[in-house]
């Protein structure tokens, strides 16, 4: 049976249960766009330093990686629908929560508590894929996830500020969170209509001290990488890190010692020596590593070196976003040829910036518009192919792991491409900045490519496109 018969076979009510839980990670993604255009005035409104206002952004991603593995862990024991809902009503009331708060501590709690709820809500999203659609169906599902990403980046950037500028009924930033309220209520109406309630693991428990390991972890390896720089990188951060490493390294330890026990460990053991879901995990963390970073500097370039509005920042990227979407829906599995899209979108943006003084937001479209149609080539198949070996009964862990690792790759490359865009600017300004900065996100597309071509290597042994294989 071709791709295309197995993709028509799947019962229509999947593919629009497919639309309810993709909704949520556009959701998850529009949000975490959104609030960094309003940071401005949320400052001003709440009177907040420097330091609370980068927790405003940083707590919810902290919160959102160090609990995302026991959300997806939580979708395989209790059932993903319910574990979805139940998120996605979690996350409608948090972002009340930060529409309704009067100072910046209160918004920083909403935010870590909007953050953990999206751990439980998105990792659903890829288990669910996972377990719902074979084989060639997949492949067409994991793209209309790609392109959930993709818009909700666009819509992120461009709804941020339209909002704020617009200040609807007066509420200015706050607007930006009221926005989830009715749709959030929407996308959990419809899952629990059209989501069908997918099978739990009778007789199996949450490994709570396996939870609160993990999670104590990975706040010491996550919270410096957010706050180091900011912060200059005192002493005990180094040793906050160091500890962390080594509670995740005693982390799996205990998952071996519950798995002898005979109890379900937090993670699937059998992943960690998967020799495809292993380089796999790695060509995801290189990707996503040149991923936040590549729209912080050029944020930075093109707002502080070029004077650019928010809204014109916006506009300039909007051709990028959609040439994503394009490339997701054409990328046929070439993850290798995706890299090689967007290292020539890298490549032609330094070539523009180094040359040219002052460009205009028309210049700067077309090879951001390359480098968005690199990426889209190669997020949905990559995230489809790394998944392929996982177990339905472990989808949801293994898709925590990939979340995981694709929001640690995403922190630390902000911290080490931020550290070299700003060391550069100190020096030469904006431009020679960018164009160091681009100098380090062509590494991380090379070591990507490294890690895919060991990845097909161990699959199919010899060149050729990545196709979408079962589930065993």
């Amino acid at each position: 049976m071709d791709v295309q018969t197995q993709a028509d076979k799947v019962p229509a009510r999947r593919w629009w249960a497919l639309a309810s839980v993709a909704s949520a990670q556009f959701l998850a993604v529009v949000d975490a766009f959104i609030v960094n255009v309003a940071i401005p005035s949320i400052r001003i409104d709440l009177h907040a330093g420097a330091a609370e206002i980068q927790a405003v952004i940083a707590v919810y991603q902290i919160a959102y990686a160090a609990l995302v593995i026991t959300g997806g862990r939580l979708g395989d024991i209790v059932g993903r629908k319910r574990v979805f809902i139940t998120g996605v009503l979690s996350f409608t009331l948090a972002s009340l929560w930060c529409a309704l708060s009067g100072s910046a501590p209160m918004l920083i709690f909403a935010r870590a508590a909007q953050g953990g709820a999206a751990a439980m809500m998105v990792p659903q999203v890829l288990a669910s894929i996972h377990t719902l659609f074979p084989d060639g169906a997949r492949a067409r599902a994991f793209t209309i996830f790609a392109v959930a990403i993709g818009l909700g980046a666009a819509v992120g950037f461009m709804l941020g500020g339209w909002l704020v500028t617009l200040n609807l009924a007066g509420l200015g930033w706050r607007s930006i969170f009221c926005v989830n309220v009715p749709v959030g209520i929407g996308i959990a109406l419809a899952a629990g209509w059209l989501m069908p309630a997918m099978p739990r693991n009778v007789g199996t428990r949450l490994d709570l001290q396996g939870a609160v390991v993990l999670f104590v972890g990975l706040l010491g390896l996550i919270v410096p990488l957010m706050f180091g720089r900011e912060l200059g990188w005192p002493w005990w951060m180094w040793v906050a890190m160091a500890a962390g490493l080594m509670v995740l390294i005693g982390f799996v330890n205990l998952q071996r010692r519950v798995e002898r026990r005979g109890g379900m460990p937090l993670i699937d053991l059998a992943l960690l020596e998967d020799r495809i879901f292993i380089p796999g995990m790695c060509a995801t963390f290189c990707f996503f590593l040149g991923n936040l970073s590549f729209y912080f500097v050029l944020t930075l370039y093109i707002q502080n070196g070029l004077g650019f509005s928010p809204f014109d920042a916006a506009l300039t990227v909007m051709p990028l976003a959609f040439a994503f979407v394009v490339g997701s829906r054409l990328s046929g599995g070439r993850l290798i040829e995706g890299c090689v899209v967007q290292g020539i979108g890298l490549a032609a943006t330094a070539l523009l910036v180094g040359s040219v003084t002052h460009p205009t937001i028309g210049m700067l479209m077309v090879p951001l518009a390359v480098f968005g149609y690199g990426q889209g080539m190669v997020l949905a198949p990559l995230f489809s192919a790394v998944l392929t070996q996982v177990r339905h009964t472990h989808a949801g862990s293994g898709a925590g792991i990939l979340t995981t690792t694709q929001q640690v790759a995403n922190g630390t490359g902000v911290v080490v491409v931020g550290a070299v865009y700003f060391a550069v600017q100190g020096l030469d300004g904006d431009r020679r900045a960018l164009l160091a900065a681009m100098i380090a996100l062509g590494v991380t597309v090379v070591a990507t490519v490294a890690f895919l071509r060991r990845m097909r290597t161990t699959t199919y042994g010899s060149a050729g496109t990545v196709p979408v294989r079962g589930t065993r």
